[in-house]
Order: C-alpha cells, then structure tokens, then sequence
C-alpha cells in the first residue's frame, strides 16, 4: 500500500483544530496548531510557538506545508517500516518537524526507535538508532495522542540515489504555447524509459513526433535499440492499421521480435484519457498480445490517473500506473546494477494496477 499527499492530508484534517499539539520530544517546547486545511493535496496552514518564550498562538504567524513537501513525504513512505522525515527532506523546509508532530499526533503513525547499523573501520555494531516515524495502518493507536511503538528494526543506512539528467534537448523547438518545462521533463522521462529498456535486452520505439529529441546532444532515435521504422518488427508487420495508430505512443518496448512487454504513455493530468484512447485504438487493431498498457505520470496525479484509468471503457486495457518516482527508481537500478536476466514480472513491481483485483 502507498500513500499519497492527500492521504497525509487527510490524517492531518481529521485532528481538532482548536488543539495545541506538542513535539515528540518533550524537551522541545513548540506547540503546533493546525489553522486550516486545502483539501485534497494542500497546502496545510499551521502556527507554532513557544509559551515559554512569551509567544502565542495569536501572535504567530501562518505558516504552510505545501503540496510538493506532502508528495515528496508521502513518496519516502512505506507500511510498517521507519522513515526519517530529516533524511527525506534534508534541508528543506523549515516546518518538517511541525510536519512530524502533526503526523505522530494522528491514529495511523507511531514514532519509534529502530536499530542502527554503524561501521567504523570495517567493524559493524549496533546502536540505538534515532527517532523515526513508523506508518502502521492496521494498528491504529488513539486519536490525538502520542505513542511509541517498539520495533526489533535495524536500519543500514546507505547513500542516496540522485538521478541525474544529462543533456537532453530538441532539434526543433516545441510548438509555441507549451510550457517548456513541462516538456523537458516529459522528454527526461523518456529517455529513462528508452535507457531502462537497453538494459533490460528491449528494443524501444520513441514516439513519430518525438524522433527530434537529442539526448546527449544525438537523437535518440540514433542510437542502438531504438526502432526506427514499426513496419520492421516482426510482431506488427501484417498490421498496417494497428501500426498507424502505434505511430505516436510514446514508448512501445519489444523483445526478441515476439514479445511486447509495456505500451506507455508519458502523461499529465490533462493528457491522460487522449493517452488511454490512444493505446486501446492500437489494442483494438492488433491481435491479443500479452502486454502492459501503462500510464506514466507525475506522482501528483497518481489519484486522477487511477480514476481516468478506472473508466468502464477501458477495464480491457487492464491499465497500470507507471509512476515518475517508480520510473526514476528502476533507472537507478538498471543504471548503477546493470541488471539482466529478470522476468518479466519484474517490472509489475513498479507498476500499479489501476484495477484492483476482487
């Protein structure tokens, strides 16, 4: 189960507003009120003070969580197992520790101390680690009030993966009109997506209209494993209908000239049923090859993507999402491990299905 900016949200709406919530440890002195609440992803508005410094609620100033600092918590959570909130935010923003409060006040969150793993000239020991919060959705614990939860947990603490985007440009502008920004990391998706095929033995085919896209300052459709011309593969050839309407998917994997592993579409929010209609006209014009028909979307529009996918004309599709942070996490993979030889059951791994299973 993962959870979403608007389930924190949620949990977060559902305690008493007139309330003054403190700190986890008790020697902290800042009281936490929750001011007001923007259903369904934020922002949160809170005021935090110090009595004992002579502040007030009234004399505090509004401050917020916004909806990108709930994605990126809620994307660093997992059932039952601890998270830091510094070791996710890091440095940024300044109302993390209210953020942690808030959640350890709510029925669903514990805050515990798991073991940790410290290596000192080869030698590994355990210590007491430091304070966590823990996500334990089956056990809730009363509303409101703080609680601790024991956990026989270690943490090994390894270095963070950061994806880093090398060149990627376009040999003719976009049309005008589009956010450039927003195209940019459309086509930063692709190119993981086209790199995560490599490695895992795929041949990928890039969308018609994006052909232009330069990924080290060569375009992509120049280099090895991409698929320059559909009529070419075997599996398609003697549907010329189902190729005409391939042409502008976004990504299209092949494998071994028999195998159609995932059909993509890169999308926001607003392309999302344009993408669904697209991938069932070619479903519709093609023979019933076992394949993935996969929405990749920011995880922002994770609930919007599910709903779009969950429509009754396109339960045959059986959709999956294909999340940006599940996209980027594979290519970590495949980029520092250079897997091979999966299944493909493998990839089901990082994608959900938007239709769950009775």
């Amino acid at each position: 189960m993962r959870l979403s900016a608007s389930n924190l949200v949620s949990f977060i709406d559902k305690l008493p507003k007139d309330h003054q919530y403190p700190y986890i440890n008790s020697s902290t002195e800042t009281l936490v009120v929750v001011e007001g609440v923007t259903r369904p992803e934020g922002p949160v508005r809170i005021r935090r003070f110090r009595p004992s410094k002579g502040e007030t609620y009234a004399s505090a100033k509004t401050q917020t969580m916004s909806m990108e600092m709930l994605w990126r918590v809620a994307n660093g959570i997992r059932e039952n197992v601890p998270f830091n909130l510094d070791r996710i935010l890091g440095a940024s923003y300044n109302t993390r520790s209210s953020l942690e409060a808030l959640l350890a006040h709510t029925s669903q969150f514990y805050y515990c101390y798991p073991g940790r793993v410290e290596l000192i000239r080869e030698r590994e020991t355990i210590k007491r680690g430091h304070k966590h919060l823990i996500w334990c959705p089956t056990d809730p614990h009363e509303e409101g009030v703080i609680t601790e939860r024991e956990v026989d947990i270690v943490i090994s603490e390894v270095p963070t993966t950061e994806i880093v985007y090398e060149s990627v440009g376009f040999s003719e502008a976009p049309s005008p009109g589009l956010d450039i920004e927003m195209v940019r990391r459309h086509a930063q998706i692709q190119v993981a997506l086209f790199l995560i095929g490599g490695q895992l033995g795929y041949r990928t085919w890039i969308a018609q209209n994006d052909k232009g896209l330069l990924y080290q300052n060569k375009r992509i459709c120049e280099y090895p494993g991409a698929i320059s011309d559909l009529r070419g593969e075997r599996l398609l050839q003697a549907f010329d209908e189902g190729i005409q309407a391939a042409l502008l998917i976004d990504c299209i994997w092949f494998k071994n000239g028999r195998l159609m592993p995932a059909v993509m579409e890169v999308e926001h929010s607003t392309g999302v049923r344009s993408g669904l209609l697209r991938m069932q006209k070619f479903k519709d014009l093609i023979p019933p090859f076992p394949s993935r028909w996969v929405i990749v979307a920011p995880d922002s529009d994770r609930d919007f993507v599910l709903r779009e996918c969950q429509a009754p004309q396109f339960k045959d599709l059986d959709p999956k999402f294909f999340s940006y942070s599940a996209v980027e996490e594979l290519y970590a993979l495949c980029s520092k491990r250079k897997i091979k030889g999966i299944t493909e059951e493998f990839l089901d791994c990082f994608m959900e299905p938007a239709l769950k299973s009775a």
